[in-house]
């Protein structure tokens, strides 16, 4: 069983910075690829940035490339979602997800394990 746990989420002001974890139990994890997803109030789930199983690769949605970067540290089984000059627009419960197939594809059906959420609050 994987279980996946996000934090880092928190108010900051537009042009700030934000650092998620997510954090997972289970021995598979490292076989796993990783996705990060947001959903505001009243909208869907949103694809934001996934990495390969090995880390080699990572994906991005057009609106936060040169601003987010999502990594892994394989020894602590932790992927991370750097974001940095965010917007109010960024404001949304941010999700990991992780996937055996899924290799930076976009749609929250491709992933099997999710966490819990954390929230990302970006005041203008």
């Amino acid at each position: 069983q994987i279980q996946l746990v996000e934090s880092g989420g928190g108010l900051v002001q537009a042009g700030g910075s934000l650092r998620l974890s997510c954090a997972a139990s289970g021995r598979m994890f490292s076989l796993l690829s990783v996705g990060w997803f947001r959903q505001a109030p009243g909208k869907e789930r949103d694809f934001v940035a996934a990495i390969s199983e090995t880390g080699q690769r990572q994906y991005y949605t057009n609106s936060v490339k040169g601003r987010f970067t999502i990594s892994r540290d394989t020894a602590k089984d932790t992927v991370y979602l750097q974001m940095n000059s965010l917007k109010p627009e960024d404001t949304a419960n941010y999700y990991c997800a992780g996937s055996w197939t899924a290799q930076g594809d976009p749609s929250p059906d491709r992933y099997a394990y999710w966490g819990q959420g954390t929230q990302v609050t970006v005041s203008s």
